[in-house]
């Protein structure tokens, strides 16, 4: 014996009294909590990498000193 499939406006399974569409049909379509926590952490590591890679320092050694006759900042060893 196959089980029915429930239509969109059956009444729901859960018996509520509602029908299927108001009620449980978009459960189904929400995230799992492991593929939120999953999009969270891969979020959060990208915006951490976007912000370490603006904020960070040259890796050359030198500093970085205003220049107001240039109007920019100079390299110094």
């Amino acid at each position: 014996m196959t089980a029915r499939k429930v239509g969109r406006n059956d009444n729901c399974t859960c018996g509520s009294g509602r029908k299927y569409k108001q009620c449980c049909a978009g459960k189904s379509d929400k995230m799992s909590p492991f593929s939120l926590v999953v999009t969270v952490i891969t979020v959060g590591a990208i915006a951490i990498a976007v912000v370490y890679a603006l904020t960070a320092a040259p890796a050359s050694g030198s500093r970085q000193v205003w220049d107001p006759d240039h109007g920019h900042y100079h390299a110094v060893p």
